[in-house]
């Protein structure tokens, strides 16, 4: 064994209360390192070079020969440090073959009761002007998941919009024959949608209940907040009402957890207070963030002073969740639910999310996109629910959405946990699905950094948080 040398991009060392914590990035596996690896990590870092004999120079009078081999050992096992000379191993992209879905999106109708001023959907319209999914379209959509999914014990259909409730007896009709088709092939199917609020009717509550559709609201937070750009197409503001059927969603939903998404723009940015209204005064189970940085219309995307503030403050909350945590209680925030279910499990990415291969989406006429986000944009489609999946183009894709060392990313840290970011963000904002979302990296890092502190923290004092709060959350 030669000169060695640290793989610096491949493990990521964190100090959290007296604890070496170390990210080994290749598999997102997170680490406790004992004394002896945090010395020789430590002698690692300091020497662009050294072999066995200046390690044992430097702590050689701490631990014997044969400890200090071992430990150097795993480190070069796990890629941690590598020979001089030696080429680093290069990650083959997993070929696709198939395309397994779990879940597919079925946008509904593309008109929307509400004219948001912020809202990223290219073929959004007025309700009079929405064009309507049909119950063939849904149902050759749904035989394709099924299909598509032959070897998972569950399904998943997610009614999207514009407004989907404005396309209620379409939902209803796909939870019929969903139920009964996935009965005959012996599967479990889940259905969720996502709603503004404002067409609830105790009725509707009321067979979402029943058939434990899982329902999530778009709110941004009390009355000055939310009427700045969730307003009607006649331009009024929308708490009122929206705030009227949440309460009454809430007294009559029984069936699953409602969660609420906060979309954040540029004066729309109070975490602290959004989260403290729509938990503790509206009684939501989670509220989670999602900030606006590519949107159509610059006016309402935050610049790069107001995102910084934004994640602080998201800090500023993760703390009370940590603190909470510790208590063994659960204060709602989705991101820390995300983030520490990344980091606990081990999560780890070649591609940013499902989208093009355990999800598709499905736009009134049947053609398929990679996820909600691209229905109606100018981007390529990937077959039809009638002619089936065109399996060759989106593999293609999914191959080279897995290279992403053109752009540096196979030199990030958190290369395995973030794969580059959302396609349709690097689309909205640099016209291209694979560039990475270059304004929130180091934010990004940031917050992984954070996720690790507060799990340590987490773990320390009461471990079981995890098994009553993330692991229940999940199923």
């Amino acid at each position: 064994m030669g000169a060695l040398t640290l793989i610096r991009h491949n493990s990521h060392k964190i100090e959290v209360d007296g604890h070496s914590m170390l990210l080994h990035v290749p598999s997102t596996g997170l680490f406790e390192l004992d004394e002896i690896g945090r010395r020789i990590y430590e002698v690692f870092s300091t020497n662009d070079e050294i072999d066995l004999d200046e390690i044992a120079s430097e702590i050689g009078h701490e631990y014997s020969p044969q400890n200090i081999l071992d430990c150097v050992r795993s480190m070069l096992d796990m890629e941690i440090v590598r020979e001089s000379g030696v080429s680093e191993k290069l990650r083959v992209p997993s070929v696709v073959e198939s395309i397994p879905l779990s879940t597919i999106v079925l946008n509904v109708n593309t008109g929307c009761n509400l004219s948001c001023t912020y809202c990223y959907k290219e073929d959004l319209t007025t309700p009079s002007k929405g064009e309507k999914m049909q119950f063939d379209t849904a149902k050759a959509s749904f035989d394709l998941l099924l299909h598509q999914a032959k070897d998972r014990a569950q399904v998943n259909v997610v009614f999207f919009g514009g407004e989907p409730l404005s396309n209620y007896p379409l939902i209803q009709q796909v939870v019929e024959y969903g139920e009964l088709r996935a009965k005959e092939e012996g599967k479990a199917v889940e259905f969720s949608l996502t709603t503004n609020g404002t067409l609830l009717t105790e009725s509707i509550v009321d067979w979402l209940d029943l058939h434990k559709v899982a329902v999530t609201v778009s709110m941004d937070g009390p009355k000055a907040l939310h009427d700045k750009n969730r307003i009607t197409v006649g331009g009024q503001g929308t708490y009122e009402v929206v705030a009227r059927k949440v309460k009454m969603l809430l007294e009559r939903y029984k069936a699953k957890p409602v969660g609420v998404r906060v979309t954040l723009t540029r004066g729309v940015t109070d975490v602290i207070g959004i989260h403290e209204h729509l938990k503790n005064n509206l009684g939501f189970a989670e509220v989670g963030f999602g900030p606006v940085t590519s949107g159509g219309v610059s006016a309402f995307n935050l610049d790069s002073v107001s995102l910084k503030q934004v994640f602080d403050d998201m800090k500023v909350l993760g703390r009370k969740y940590v603190e909470a945590a510790c208590r063994n209680e659960n204060i709602g925030f989705s991101n820390m639910h995300q983030l520490l279910v990344d980091i606990s499990q081990g999560t780890k990415k070649a591609v940013p999310c499902g989208a093009g291969l355990g999800l598709l989406a499905v736009d009134k006429k049947g053609d398929l996109h990679l996820c909600h986000r691209f229905v109606g944009s100018n981007e390529p489609t990937y077959g039809n629910v009638t002619q089936g999946i065109d399996t060759p183009k989106l593999a293609s894709f999914i191959t080279k959405a897995q290279d992403r060392s053109q752009f540096g990313c196979n030199t990030c840290r958190i290369r395995s946990i973030c794969a580059g970011g959302c396609y349709h963000e690097s689309y909205a904002r640099q016209g291209d699905p694979f560039a990475p979302v270059y304004h929130y990296c180091d934010l990004l890092r940031d917050w992984v950094d954070f996720g690790i502190e507060s799990y340590v923290k987490i773990m320390t004092k009461n471990p079981a948080f995890f098994r009553n709060h993330l692991d229940a959350r999940s199923k």
